[in-house]
């Protein structure tokens, strides 16, 4: 018995849910899980199912693809571990984070490196018996840079997906291209927002009463690609600015391990700048 994950987008019409059931009726494929959405407003279907049966992948997808429009997305996947490549500076509460949850048995990856700017985050990334690679930026322009961390990354194969666990520099076109929709970032997003130097002690002198993070994929738009998960916590009066910054970095690791989980577990269809997430 072998068990897949079912992905499927496509213009919307009548019948989709119904053609692709009746394939997995007809195979003696059991379903464990199914979630559908349609987005009437773009006229998009989109479903993901988990089920197990006696069949192969490739004729499982073959089979779907016959009855769905030609214009669908479809994949099939055989859950398994997925690699993943975290990139860092200096601060260690995401990266951390994820690897705890790693080493727990929490997250379906495997942590091929930790790659760093910065050689402060090595002991801690050694403590979990995973390989550290420092890749200094000084004296190097931004690109100069970036080809030397795309060199490394080329000698791994098969990166499922990049963390920026507090990445701390812009990545240029170049590189995002390279891992289009598969780079997650976090950030802090308060209400209203703070950007620049300090943002913890803007949000204090502000006065704000909500602070949180946002974990999003990467393009070209600082901070501004489809959004994967958010979280907001309540402060108050009493909050000093290094209270909010130890608040925020919680919320912050939070939602990015949320995230990472995600878009490991294949939950994630990206479409239009947004998601769709079951």
């Amino acid at each position: 018995m072998s068990q897949y994950r079912v992905l499927i987008d496509a213009n919307d019409e009548k019948g989709l849910v119904h053609k692709v059931s009746t394939v997995f009726y007809k195979n003696d494929l059991n379903i464990l899980s199914n979630s559908e959405f349609v987005d009437k407003e773009n006229n998009k279907f989109f479903m993901r199912s988990v089920v197990d049966g006696d069949i192969e992948l490739i004729k499982l997808h073959q089979l779907i693809s016959d009855v769905m429009p030609v214009s669908a997305n479809i994949e099939v996947i055989a859950p398994q571990k997925k690699n993943i490549i975290i990139m860092a500076t200096k601060e260690m509460h995401a990266l951390g984070d994820i690897l705890i949850r790693h080493e727990a048995g929490e997250l379906e990856a495997n942590i091929l490196a930790v790659v760093s700017n910065y050689s402060d985050l090595e002991s801690l990334v050694g403590k979990f018996n995973i390989p550290f690679i420092a890749i200094s930026h000084v004296g190097l322009d931004r690109e100069e840079h970036e080809d030397k961390i795309l060199e490394c990354l080329a000698g791994f194969e098969d990166i499922d997906y990049i963390v920026l666990a507090k990445y701390m520099r812009i990545l240029t076109p170049k590189f995002i291209e390279a891992y289009e929709n598969r780079i997650i970032n976090i950030h802090h997003s308060f209400l209203p927002a703070f950007i620049g130097a300090n943002p913890y002690k803007q949000a204090y002198d502000r006065g704000v009463k909500i602070i949180g993070a946002t974990s999003h994929f990467v393009n070209n738009n600082l901070d501004e690609g489809p959004i994967i998960a958010q979280e907001v916590i309540h402060v108050n009066h009493a909050y000093g600015w290094r209270d909010m910054q130890r608040s925020g970095k919680d919320v912050e690791k939070v939602v990015l391990s949320r995230a990472l989980k995600l878009a490991l577990e294949d939950r994630i269809f990206v479409y239009a700048n947004k998601t769709v997430i079951f």
